[in-house]
């Protein structure tokens, strides 16, 4: 069922269990959506519900279990305007800016958190459900989020960006972490 305009997304989804840390899923590249009909719009119906759900501001088809290049977003940017929407087959086409070191977490790491080096700004081109291009832009916050989202279609995590003590402190306490036996 497609979305009407002013609908709020999520309404009439269905939260599904996030994938974690560990699961081989989430390493692996995401294949480009060919099908942009009614299982997509449900997809991207479940992905909001299952985002607010869990308190996010972005989540990838993959931390789903969807191996597609899909992701959803309702985040704010570093004045606080709200950005709400979805990318398919999207592409990080340009970075900007200085890079910033601020905090980011990760749906598929629960409670965790690191400071993670990111661009100020962003842009991604994609589809909508029905086919249309978009191009979507950002800065501050909603740039990191950006950029967050296409590393997860790609197989990445923040995690894969730190290094030296952030990089192992985060990985074990993501070991330590109460969902890790779940995870692995």
């Amino acid at each position: 069922m497609a979305m009407r305009r002013g609908s709020i997304p999520g309404t009439s989804g269905r939260v599904r269990p996030l994938r974690l840390l560990g699961d081989t899923g989430l390493a692996a590249p995401c294949e480009e959506v060919t099908d942009f009909g009614p299982d997509l719009a449900r997809l991207v119906e479940d992905m909001f519900a299952t985002m607010y759900a869990a308190g996010g501001v972005g989540l990838a088809a993959n931390q789903v279990g969807v191996g597609l290049r899909v992701f959803v977003y309702d985040c704010p940017d570093d004045e606080d305007r709200r950005h709400l929407g979805h990318v398919v087959n999207p592409r990080l086409v340009s970075t900007d800016g200085v890079v910033l070191r601020g905090p980011e977490g990760c749906l598929s790491l629960p409670g965790l958190e690191a400071g993670t080096p990111r661009f100020d700004e962003a842009v991604v081109e994609g589809f909508t459900l029905d086919g249309r291009p978009v191009r979507v832009e950002g800065s501050g916050f909603f740039a990191r989020c950006l950029q967050h989202e296409c590393d997860h279609l790609d197989g990445g995590l923040y995690v894969d960006r730190l290094t030296g003590w952030r990089r192992r402190r985060t990985l074990r306490a993501a070991r330590r972490a109460p969902w890790a036996a779940e995870a692995g």
